[in-house]
């Protein structure tokens, strides 16, 4: 359409140049006589032409519009062209008048060019799913049975299939790593900044883009299973679903349309009957009325931001699901969070180091790790990890023996070490300062795992462990705060655990020892108190209070993004994605509002202008300078769209 629109541009416009040579009206405005035998015919032709090629966009929509009994824009232009080109068929046959073929050419131009540009904002605007198509590389690189490469269609792949991902080159399916590591960029999938580092047994996702390392990747899923292809389907459903607001927007411009309809007939009437003036200049100013009257900026002030919102999503990772769920989060006031793998990474972590006296943090922690790294226990993973987190590196050990239900111990640098429970630590009679116990069992009390640390029998100090806090938590609960919104903990932990994560992250309240069939209970519970509530949580045992909550926010989705219970799905583990919905829903909320009074508002100075309205102080407009007054909102509201973003 694009297309068409720019070429009856063009051909209307090479028509129109001999129409404004050939119109008396025009000759006698700029002073010359280039009258000839026969030059009306030709006007009457070219006129014509412009009129049946040019106008066909808009009669053919006209029609379609009054058929489905929705007069709008296209029924308007179509009057106004039609009522100018009929005034000057008949002018030519013998009615007194002035001819108005140059005013229907310059209007069906105007109106051509308006439409073109239009529909070249609306492609920017709605550019996602092209974006996210072009992500995708045309050939792969599959390993045959003997190693060597074959390049094949991206659509070729299969489940099981191994492939060659070389440097800089782009990931052609969801796959796992087999060998190699990498940096892959993900920022055009997750909107994570920064490369991850890929090593075998990692996850890959279609249209990331590999660092410097080669990898061999096995693919798991092709086709509609694929990541990215469903990122396409969401954006394209986020993208054909109706805006709550768009129904306000129809009814708005149906309304203008019986208005423009209403006040060009009353201008007509009015001037014919009321004022001494020619037929033209009524005919004129009726014409003009219904063309600044085009509802056209009306009509795509919400679709231009539905477009770019949901751009802005796909981008960032906020995958829309349901639209009108979304615009219901710029009324949401409370924020659910599920506590563990959504605030806290779900894996133990080491959160405090109690040296004993003359003992170094270091010291204590390498040689707590060295021991542990014998055992496959989640705290002694959640040791290990941390050592290694600090750049540490972790002396040989010998005789690894796993103590059931007291701990491990192993010898290094030739002295036995142990890691032992608080009850175990007891049983072996090891002297604890006082200081360092009170600190040890404060720490037990809010929830925390504590293990102690023995070296040839004598302490070296002890060791608090608990579910990692996401670094990105806090900021996202402060941001949280500064919308204005309430933060609320729901967690199946016991509430020491809850409330010491809460107390780091200052959530406002703490909902804990909660079962998962009880957690929707709790958010109608919520709602109950008069509440706006969205849940965050897994997508999977949170299933639930998603659906029960007024917007639910799947977190963590990775891969896999089809997760049906939730109206939003964001793609990285990240807690701040969750309030960046909200940011982006109030800013899309906005925009809507801003081009809706625009789009509407303008009529209420452009019609009257049009009309006439200051005629007797000689401030006149004809129909092409209404067309470019009408065209020119449509450019404010596509322009102001296209400016919507969020931090």
């Amino acid at each position: 359409m694009v297309e068409d629109f720019k070429r009856r541009f063009w051909v209307c416009l090479g028509l129109t140049v001999p129409i404004l040579a050939l119109s008396p009206m025009l000759q006698m405005w700029a002073g010359v006589d280039w009258r000839f035998p026969g030059d009306v015919w030709i006007l009457t032709v070219l006129g014509t032409a412009v009129y049946l090629y040019g106008g066909r966009p808009f009669l053919t929509g006209a029609r379609d519009e009054i058929a489905d009994r929705r007069p709008g824009m296209m029924t308007l232009v179509a009057l106004a062209i039609s009522v100018a080109f009929v005034y000057s068929i008949a002018v030519v046959f013998g009615l007194e008048g002035n001819l108005f073929f140059w005013e229907t050419a310059t209007l069906i131009d105007l109106m051509l060019v308006g439409h073109w540009v239009e529909m070249r904002s609306v492609m920017g605007a709605s550019r996602a799913l092209e974006e996210l198509a072009r992500l995708m590389p045309d050939e792969a690189h599959r390993l045959t049975a003997s190693g060597e490469t074959e390049d094949v269609p991206t659509a070729a792949l299969r489940p099981g299939d191994r492939i060659l991902v070389k440097a800089s080159e782009k990931v052609p399916a969801d796959g796992t790593v087999l060998e190699g590591t990498s940096a892959v960029n993900q920022a055009a999938l997750t909107g994570e900044s920064v490369p991850v580092e890929k090593a075998p047994g990692d996850d890959l996702i279609a249209g990331s883009v590999n660092g410097t390392g080669a990898l061999t990747v096995e693919v798991t899923k092709t086709g509609a299973d694929a990541y990215l292809n469903q990122v396409v389907t969401l954006v394209r459903e986020a993208q054909a679903s109706k805006s709550r607001t768009q129904d306000l927007a129809n009814r708005a411009a149906f309304y203008l349309t019986v208005t423009a309809i209403t006040v060009g007939a009353l201008t007509f009437a009015g001037w014919l009957l009321l004022a001494d003036v020619p037929l033209s200049f009524v005919i004129e100013r009726a014409v003009t009325v219904m063309v600044i009257a085009c509802p056209h900026a009306l009509g795509l002030a919400i679709p231009l931001v539905v477009a770019v919102s949901t751009s802005i999503s796909a981008r960032n990772g906020l995958l829309v699901r349901d639209r009108a769920a979304f615009e219901r989060a710029r009324d949401l006031d409370t924020l659910v969070f599920d506590k563990t793998g959504t605030l806290t990474e779900g894996r133990f972590g080491v959160t405090d180091v109690l040296p004993a006296p003359g003992v170094a943090e270091d010291d204590l922690l390498t040689t707590a790790a060295a021991v542990e790294g014998g055992s496959e226990h989640p705290i002694a993973a959640g040791v290990v990890r941390s050592a290694r987190d600090r750049g540490l590196a972790l002396p040989d050990v010998s005789g690894f023996e796993a103590m059931t239900g007291k701990g491990v111990r192993a010898v290094v640098g030739g002295e036995t070490v142990e890691v032992l429970s608080p009850g175990a630590l007891a049983d072996a009679g090891v002297g604890v300062p006082d200081a360092l116990r009170q600190r040890g069992d404060a720490l037990g009390r809010e929830g925390q795992t504590v293990v102690w640390v023995v070296r040839g029998g004598a302490l070296l100090g002890a060791l608090a462990l608990a579910d990692v806090v996401r670094p990105e938590s806090k900021e996202a609960i402060d941001r949280l705060h500064d919308l204005g919104l309430t933060a609320v903990m729901l967690t199946g932990d016991k509430r020491e655990v809850a409330e010491h994560v809460a107390r780091q992250l200052e959530i406002d309240r703490v909902i804990a020892e909660v079962l998962p069939d009880q957690k929707s209970a709790v958010i109608r519970a919520l709602q109950a108190e008069g509440r706006v509530v969205a849940m965050t949580g897994d997508g999977v045992n949170d299933a639930p209070a998603l659906a029960t909550a007024d917007v639910g926010l799947a977190v963590g989705a990775g891969t896999d993004v089809a997760v049906e219970t939730a109206d939003v799905v964001l793609v990285k583990s990240d807690p701040r994605a969750a309030v960046r919905v909200i940011a982006l829903a109030r800013a899309t909320y906005r925009k809507m509002v801003q081009n809706l009074w625009w789009a509407a508002g303008y009529n209420v100075v452009a019609i009257p202008l049009a009309a006439g309205a200051l005629a007797p102080w000689g401030v006149i407009l004809s129909p092409a300078v209404g067309a470019v007054l009408m065209s020119l909102s449509t450019v404010v509201v596509a322009v102001n769209a296209r400016r919507l973003s969020v931090d």
